[in-house]
C-alpha cells in the first residue's frame, strides 16, 4: 500500500532579516541554496537550502506591508512557519483528510502538475502549520546536491576505500564511506543477492 506521507521536504524558517539568516545558514553553517521564487500576493519570498546530504530548509521573508508574514513576524525576528511534508498523491491526501474530519485550505495547482499542496491550520495540528505537498523534489534543488538526470549511484575511490553516493527519491543524495575491506563485503553480498 502506497503510504500517504513519503517524508518531511522540510522546515520553513520565515524571518524579518534575511540576508542575516541567509549569511548565517549559507556562509556559516554550509547551507546549499535550491530553489527561490516569490509570490508577489502574498508578499513574500523564498528560498530553499540544503544542508549535509539529505536535509532541507526554506527561508521566508516578507516583501511588503500586508501579506502572508505580518502576523507572523509581528512580535518576533523570526521562527519555523510551517513544515512541508511530501505526498506521492494530493487527492489521496484531500480524501483522507475529509474522511477524518480534518479540514484544510488553500488548495494550491500550477500547470504540469510542477506543484500540488494544501494546508492544515494549527489548531488541527497540534499547533504546527502543515503544508502536505505532491511534487518531484530534485526539481527544487541544486544541481550541486543533486545527481545527474538518470544516474542513481556514482563511486570514488578515498584514501581508505570507495564513497558510495546514492541519489535519494526525495532528492539530493546520501554518502557513505566504505574501507576497503567494507567494499569488499559489500561487491560480494550483492554478487551473493544477485546470484540467487
Amino acid at each position: 500500500m502506497e503510504p500517504l506521507i513519503l517524508r518531511i521536504d522540510h522546515v520553513s524558517v520565515a524571518v524579518r532579516d534575511y540576508e542575516k539568516a541567509r549569511h548565517f545558514f549559507q556562509d556559516i553553517l554550509g547551507a546549499i541554496p535550491g530553489a527561490a521564487t516569490e509570490d508577489p500576493d502574498m508578499k513574500f519570498v523564498w528560498q530553499l537550502f540544503c544542508l549535509g546530504d539529505l536535509s532541507r530548509f526554506e527561508l521566508m521573508r516578507a516583501t511588503g506591508e500586508g501579506g502572508l508574514l505580518d502576523n507572523f513576524l509581528a512580535h518576533k525576528e523570526g521562527g519555523v512557519h510551517h513544515i512541508t511534508v511530501q505526498t506521492p498523491n494530493i487527492e489521496k491526501a484531500k480524501s483522507i483528510l475529509t474522511q477524518n474530519g480534518i479540514p484544510y485550505f488553500g488548495y494550491e495547482e500550477y500547470e504540469d502538475d510542477y506543484w500540488k499542496a494544501i494546508y492544515i491550520h494549527p489548531r488541527h495540528a497540534f499547533g504546527v502549520l502543515i503544508q502536505i505537498a505532491e511534487f518531484n523534489a530534485p526539481d527544487w534543488l541544486s544541481d550541486e546536491v543533486n545527481l545527474p538526470a538518470g544516474i542513481r549511484w556514482t563511486l570514488e575511490k578515498t584514501e581508505g576505500g570507495i564513497r558510495l553516493n546514492l541519489a535519494h527519491p526525495g532528492g539530493g543524495q546520501l554518502n557513505m564511506d566504505f574501507t576497503r575491506d567494507e567494499a569488499k563485503k559489500l561487491i560480494a553480498d550483492l554478487e551473493a543477492v544477485s546470484g540467487q
